[in-house]
């Protein structure tokens, strides 16, 4: 059985920190492509950042580039979301995906963590 747990989420002033975090099980990590996708009120659901793999490679948002950090440790099948420099337009539930490198059909999502950024 398949487990992506999301964690980290919670309530930040703006310009705070929060560090999301995605423990995979029932899955080989190292052949996942792992990414974090959010969806604001009315919003449609949007790619935030992805990371490859084998974490060489990452992808961000226009809109978090140079505030937000995607990392991956493979032996603990963790994937972090560092998010800095927070805006009340961050505020949205955020969803950890993995994504099968080879069969691109197996793809699972996380229960999702709410992040919210007010004053």
């Amino acid at each position: 059985q398949v487990q992506l747990v999301e964690s980290g989420g919670g309530l930040v002033q703006p310009g705070g920190s929060l560090r999301l975090s995605c423990v995979a099980s029932g899955v080989t990590f190292r052949y996942y492509t792992m990414s974090w996708y959010r969806q604001a009120p009315g919003k449609e659901r949007e790619l935030v950042a992805s990371i490859s793999s084998a974490g060489g490679q990452t992808n961000y948002a226009d809109s978090v580039k140079g505030r937000f950090r995607i990392s991956r440790v493979n032996d603990q099948n963790l994937v972090d979301l560092q998010m800095n420099s927070l805006r009340p337009e961050d505020t949205a539930v955020y969803y950890c995906k993995a994504r099968n490198d080879y069969a691109v059909r197996y793809a699972y999502w996380g229960q999702g963590t709410q992040v919210t950024v007010s004053s």
